[in-house]
């Protein structure tokens, strides 16, 4: 995958429809925001195993001078939350897939039209054209929407696609229902989605889980984003409730313990996997939306976890101190404003649960809560659940953007962050080579990648298909597990990432493992 440099803006995603609709954004005037808002749009329409109008966001806004904001569109569980029920049932989780119980009200839409609101220079109608052409007229299946599709059972491929086969890699595909939800929300914002159609059809599947209530209150809050000084740079992401912060913290980590420059050093991945295993080996028992994010990071928090690496794996980590549906869209613009908007439908399509007369796909990010009684992540009414989604900014310290990424992974994006933010910072590397070089991440024996912190143990380390050999042995002798992913495992996400290059160039790639992505510009 090349790196693509450009000296107007960029715009990299996962599917190159959605970055020829953020192009058009910029060349007609639009800034980093609409063009950003126009991509995730078109993204939620061609890429529904990753996200949609029935899923999340998350984003991170960087402009020179102020500090970069961060934008929290997660939605809250319904009034019908009730913990006790299921734990009645004899569950000790959430339900995974096939429950609306793992259905929060759906932030996507409240978060494309707040980013809009606040910083939009076009008109909605206009930034969401694309997606709406796109949806009514058709656009050619992806690979990876084709493969994802073969999961599905035939009745829910009959809801979202007006066909019970798998989907077909290059075939035009229509999505009346979802361009008749696009057309609502550019005619009458948010109240032609939440208060209409759609929303009456997600009180008809809630079956009590929501009211009305529930979705006439705003899913979409601003803040500033959470920070951390390393590797020569100022990192931005989102506070609490999204794990952002364990980007940060490995990041911290790692600048503290010195990896090596050479990323075939076989102390290379076991540093960073020490790195993100000390960030986050008690992140169910922290994380959940009232967490404070300054604390998560704080050098007394994470000076211990430094020092506690040494030359094996680390087993008692608390005792040292006393798999995904999601994609990302970034863009830069010519004043060099910096977009990281991730978009989340939780696992591949969700909860498999579809509106039926709009053929959306309701997410499943409810899986972040907790159902033991107390805990501060608990399943409620109201709550937020610890959410994945760690949109990322790298900046200088006077705000100005240097680099915009994110990935998709579930549990494993702040460990892909880790990696290409050692790539592309302490070793030089492309955007292109950076996102191309093989990967690793931390993985459990029959769990999804939703569950890796859960354990107390070790986790297994994954390695990608052509990781140096070093890494196997060295990860091996120092007290490791190792698992070797076959061909084209989707585990190691999907990443895009565009820099700003001393020039004032915007350089970028999208990652290869999406088989559709693309960095354009102008």
């Amino acid at each position: 995958m090349l790196t693509r440099c450009a000296a107007g803006g960029a715009v990299a995603a996962a599917n190159h429809l959605a970055s020829t609709a953020g192009l058009a954004m910029l060349e007609r005037g639009g800034n980093a925001v609409d063009a950003a808002i126009a991509a995730g749009a078109v993204m939620a329409v061609t890429s529904p195993h990753m996200c949609g109008l029935g899923g999340d966001l998350f984003a991170v806004i960087a402009r020179s001078g102020a500090p970069p904001e961060a934008l929290n569109a997660s939605g809250r569980a319904g009034a019908g939350a009730d913990p006790d029920r299921l734990r009645a049932a004899g569950m000790a989780g959430m339900p995974f897939q096939h429950d609306v119980r793992v259905v929060t009200v759906p932030g996507c839409v409240d978060g494309l039209l707040a980013l809009h609101e606040r910083y939009g220079s076009l008109e909605v109608s206009e930034v969401l054209a694309s997606a709406h052409r796109l949806a009514a007229d058709g656009f050619p299946v992806s690979p990876t929407l084709a493969d994802a599709s073969s999961a599905l059972g035939e009745a829910v491929r009959r809801l979202a696609f007006g066909q019970p086969d798998p989907l077909v890699r290059g075939r035009r595909l229509r999505l009346p229902g979802v361009a008749r939800a696009i057309a609502a929300i550019a005619e009458s914002g948010r109240a032609g989605f939440y208060e209409g159609a759609v929303g009456r059809e997600l009180l008809a599947v809630g079956g009590g889980e929501f009211t009305e209530g529930d979705l006439v209150r705003a899913n979409a809050d601003w803040s500033e984003g959470l920070s951390i000084a390393a590797f020569g740079h100022r990192l931005w992401t989102a506070p609490p409730n999204s794990q952002g912060y364990l980007a940060l913290a490995g990041a911290w980590i790692a600048h503290a313990v010195a990896v090596p420059e050479d990323p075939a050093d076989e102390r290379w991945a076991f540093l960073l996997v020490e790195a993100a295993r000390q960030a986050a080996f008690d992140r169910v028992a922290v994380l959940h939306e009232g967490a404070d994010g300054e604390q998560l990071i704080s050098e007394a928090r994470l000076g211990p976890r430094a020092a506690a690496v040494r030359d094996q794996a680390s087993i008692d980590l608390a005792d040292a101190y006393g798999g995904g549906g999601t994609t990302c869209v970034c863009t830069v613009d010519g004043d060099r404003s910096g977009v990281s908007l991730i978009m989340s439908n939780g696992a591949d399509f969700g909860s498999h649960l579809v509106l039926p007369e709009h053929g959306i796909f309701l997410h499943n990010r409810g899986i972040g809560f907790s159902l033991q009684a107390g805990h501060p992540a608990e399943y409620g009414p109201g709550r937020r659940p610890p959410h994945t989604l760690t949109p990322l900014v790298l900046t200088d310290e006077q705000h100005a953007p240097d680099t915009v990424l994110g990935t998709m992974g579930a549990d494993a994006q702040p460990q892909v962050l880790l990696q290409l933010m050692a790539r592309v910072l302490l070793h030089g590397e492309e955007p292109g080579d950076a996102l191309r070089a093989p990967r690793w991440v931390l993985a459990r024996e029959r769990l999804t990648g939703f569950h890796v912190w859960e354990l107390d143990e070790p986790p297994i380390v994954k390695l990608e298909q052509g990781a140096p050999a070093t890494w196997k042995d060295g990860l091996l002798r120092r007290g490791y597990q190792i698992a070797e992913a076959p061909p084209g495992d989707q585990a190691f996400g999907q990443a895009q990432l565009i820099r700003v290059t001393d020039e004032g160039l915007f350089c970028g790639a999208a990652d290869p493992r999406s088989g559709d992505g693309a960095c354009v510009g102008r």
